[in-house]
């Protein structure tokens, strides 16, 4: 599974990064980071991976199959 980042429409609210911090974190900028950006996730991160999904409040992140 991959997770595709809107990066326009990310306003950093940062509960990507509290759900999936080995995947997701804001840089100094507030800037959202995508540390798996084109790739697959790694299994033992599917169940964070989702769930920061789901907590974008401004549906910047979508799982891809």
């Amino acid at each position: 599974m991959k997770i595709s980042a809107d990066y326009d429409r990310c306003e950093g609210h940062g509960l990507c990064t509290e759900q999936a911090p080995a995947i997701f974190e804001l840089d100094d900028d507030a800037e959202l980071v995508h540390h798996f950006e084109g790739t697959d996730i790694p299994p033992e991160q599917l169940a964070a991976a989702r769930a920061a999904v789901t907590s974008c409040p401004v549906a910047a992140l979508r799982e891809l199959s």
